[in-house]
């Protein structure tokens, strides 16, 4: 089987995912093309090289609609010969379209790939796309659906995360996050966005917030209490699917959740031959994959399972892994991994998470892949795991080994 390898990693700055936001003016399209031709330009790339384009984004519809990675590769002036995918597996979506890609390298379907993935929630807002998961009265209620918010509260009920941890938990991802931005960590893969005149829009990640503490966040109101206990209530729901639950303790909040944000990525994957033949040298090789569908009523305990399964079927033990790399959905969620497996918080999420600098849905689980490998560079170390949380009860995961 062909190794698959990732020879770059760039992704933008995650603006605020509000009108007011800094990126707020450029269009999905754009915003996917812009990290189409900051991978093509650093590597010299001869476009029609490249076999295809896998993005993902979450909420397809409007501007974001139709095959949006087609869009953007003709956006981008690409070689017409380029096709493109857009895929949707939820958060999942960017680490789907990388592990779609790496796997068509490995199972011989094309020498080089561009995966990534790109959200505009400033532009198109999320769940504006509907979906029968949440409004089908057959589905919803054979899977006892919630609200993500009350979900993630329920993890902590379940497994005795306080309002204290998550608070705690999401002070230092702020904390970690505005050091790792000071260090230049992301200096080699974040990219500024430019409006059409050339001018620099926005170079950093504007949603870390470096100032929170317990004490701002411990003033912060529970934001999923209300729809859990008001009649018929979400809490209900839950007690019904986990009758030893007797209260959801309500402790998640805009503080020590993901935020929303806009963004966009792109990784560049190919065979040992195509490198050796652009003169490209690869930085880690993508060593596994893994999806796996998870309980859908409490939703996101995905990245427990799925990382059980990458490991077993690759032969793995939790300690042969370096660095993590746990979308911080909820703060609930990393707590969780963490007390399943027994890993320090000192190699999850080294340089923040999704807390400190938002979430953009489609773009995600590639950024992380991309964050894990700054981090291997960083450290020197060998081998990093990054994995999600995934709406409908799903986790994926993805294994990489520095070069």
């Amino acid at each position: 089987m062909t190794e698959a390898y990732i020879y770059d990693a760039v992704r933008s700055p995650r603006g605020k995912g509000k009108k007011d936001g800094s990126l707020h003016e450029v269009t999905s399209v754009r915003m996917a093309a812009n990290a189409l031709n900051e991978i093509r330009d650093r590597n010299n790339l001869d476009t029609a090289e490249v076999e295809d384009v896998i993005m993902g984004c979450v909420t397809g519809v409007a501007e974001q609609g139709a095959c949006l990675a087609r869009s953007a590769v003709l956006y981008a002036g690409w070689d017409e010969s380029t096709p493109g995918l857009h895929i949707n597996r939820f958060c999942a979506s960017g680490m789907e379209a990388v592990n779609l890609a790496a796997n068509q390298v490995r199972g011989g379907g094309g020498d080089l790939y561009v995966a990534g993935g790109v959200e505009m929630m400033s532009r198109v807002p999320m769940a504006s796309d509907g979906g029968a998961l949440a409004i089908d009265p057959y589905l919803a209620m054979g899977s006892y659906f919630a609200p993500q918010g009350v979900s993630a509260d329920l993890i902590a009920t379940k497994y005795g995360f306080s309002r204290d941890d998550v608070d705690a938990y999401a002070v230092e991802s702020q904390k970690r996050a505005a050091k790792a931005w000071e260090d230049g960590v992301f200096a080699n893969s974040v990219f500024a966005v430019k409006d059409q005149n050339g001018i620099t829009i926005l170079d950093h990640d504007e949603f870390i917030r470096p100032g929170a503490d317990m004490q701002s966040l411990g003033a912060l109101k529970a934001s999923f209490k209300d729809m859990g206990e008001t009649m018929p209530g979400f809490d209900n729901v839950m007690k019904l699917r986990y009758p030893e639950v007797e209260k959801v303790n309500h402790v998640h909040h805009a503080g020590n959740s993901s935020g929303i944000v806009d963004g966009s990525t792109a990784i560049l994957i190919g065979s040992k031959e195509i490198g050796d033949k652009l003169g490209l040298k690869p930085r880690a090789r993508i060593k596994a994959t893994a999806k796996i569908g998870s309980e859908p009523a409490i939703m996101l305990t995905g990245p427990v399972p799925v990382t059980e399964k990458i490991l077993k079927d690759n032969g793995m033990q939790i300690g042969d892994i370096d660095v993590f790399e746990v979308n911080e959905a909820f703060a609930a969620v990393p707590l969780l991994f963490m007390q399943h497996f027994d890993v320090d918080h000192s190699v999850v999420n080294p340089n923040g998470g999704s807390i400190a600098m938002g979430h953009p849905l489609g773009a995600t689980g590639a950024m992380i892949i991309g964050a894990a490998l700054d981090e291997l560079d960083r450290s020197g170390k060998e081998t990093a795991l990054a994995t999600l949380c995934v709406a409908g009860g799903m986790g994926a995961a993805t294994i990489i080994d520095k070069v």
